[in-house]
């Protein structure tokens, strides 16, 4: 089976490691959380590195730390700095950039030569956008330009690494993970988002991790260059008015 790394396993991350494990692939985690990565690391029995996205060193030597040969590589990290564009800095704008743009083409930079040494008919990257890019939502200036550039990079390295590797984007809307408490944490107010989505609720971590581990697996050899919403509808349907 395969060998992938997931960077990023609060939430998501660790939804899709424990998915993986269980089809019997081999997931190596890399995160910046020492005691919360090992705890993953410990129930899922494999092997870990710490690293946060914004340290270009010390992410290049936890990627490579996975070894030589790899299969797969999912970028499951983001933020969620939501306010109106008059009160962003730049320091806002450049953090939400490097923690999602720019920490993804390092990872993947990184991690290429590995992937390209992959047995498996193609080795996968898995990105991760979001629905703000594709809609247009207020106070969403900030995350929506860090995710367009990660959607460019998608479709641009799809292109580039064909046919060998295989590289795509799951754009979610909200999903209750730990990234997203803030927004969630209230019951009021989660029941009023999710009423926002044509299917009346919020996403899970599951429900990312179930596409994530088709579009890294075996069975999505021929999906490449795609961006692929997993957002309860609320990025191409209007149910009202």
């Amino acid at each position: 089976m395969g060998r992938f790394i997931i960077i990023g396993t609060a939430g998501i991350g660790g939804a899709l490691a424990r998915k993986l494990k269980a089809q019997g692939h081999e997931p190596f985690l890399i995160g910046r959380n020492a005691g919360q990565l090992s705890e993953l690391g410990s129930e899922l029995t494999c092997e870990h590195a710490v690293a946060d996205v914004t340290d270009m060193d010390a992410l290049m030597v936890a990627v490579h730390s996975a070894g030589t040969i790899l299969d797969g590589l999912a970028y499951c990290v983001g933020t969620i700095n939501l306010k109106p564009v008059t009160r962003f800095t730049e320091a806002d704008v450049s953090r939400d950039f490097e923690v999602n743009a720019l920490g993804a083409f390092r990872a993947v930079q990184s991690a290429l030569p590995a992937l390209k040494a992959s047995t498996q008919d193609t080795a996968s990257i898995l990105l991760f956008s979001t629905v703000a890019v594709g809609q247009g939502f207020a106070s969403h200036v900030s995350v929506a330009m860090a995710k367009g550039a990660v959607e460019g990079m998608t479709r641009a390295l799809a292109a580039e690494l064909a046919p060998k590797i295989r590289v795509n984007a799951i754009a979610p809307s909200l999903t209750q993970t730990p990234l997203a408490e803030s927004l969630t944490r209230n019951a009021a107010t989660a029941q009023a988002l999710a009423a926002l989505h044509p299917l009346q609720r919020l996403g899970t971590s599951e429900d990312m991790a179930s596409l994530g581990a088709f579009l890294l697996g075996p069975e999505a050899s021929w999906i490449t260059g795609q961006i692929i919403g997993v957002d309860g509808g609320r990025g191409t349907l209007r149910t009202k008015g």
